[in-house]
C-alpha cells in the first residue's frame, strides 16, 4: 500500500471556501408576461433561470438578452426552454 494521507476534514474545509454559491434555480415561464427587469435583477443576484418558452425566444427574450450577456452572463434554448445564467456560471453542452 502507498502512504497516500487524505485529510477529509480539510478537503471539506476547502470545498466550502471555494464553492461560496449566491443563488436558487427559479423556474418560470417566458410568455412575455413578466418585466424583462425582473429576470434581469434575478439573475443579477445569483439565480439561474430555467424558463419555459411560450412563443418565440428571440422575441420574449429580446428585452434582456443582450444586457445579460453583456454582464458576462449566457442564455442557452433546449428543448423548448431557456436557460439563463448569471456570470461566472457555465452551461455545458458537452453530451449533447
Amino acid at each position: 500500500m502507498s502512504d497516500f494521507d487524505l485529510d477529509l476534514r480539510a478537503v471539506e474545509d476547502h470545498i466550502d471556501e471555494e464553492l461560496d454559491l449566491e443563488g436558487s434555480i427559479v423556474l418560470g415561464v417566458l410568455d412575455g408576461t413578466t418585466p424583462d427587469d425582473e429576470w434581469l435583477e434575478s439573475v443579477s443576484n445569483g439565480n439561474v433561470l430555467v424558463l419555459n418558452v411560450e412563443g418565440d425566444v428571440n422575441e420574449l427574450a429580446a428585452g434582456f438578452a443582450r444586457d445579460l450577456k453583456e454582464a458576462g452572463g449566457s442564455l442557452v434554448h433546449f428543448r423548448g426552454f431557456l436557460l439563463v445564467t448569471p456570470p461566472g456560471v457555465d452551461v455545458s453542452m458537452d453530451r449533447l
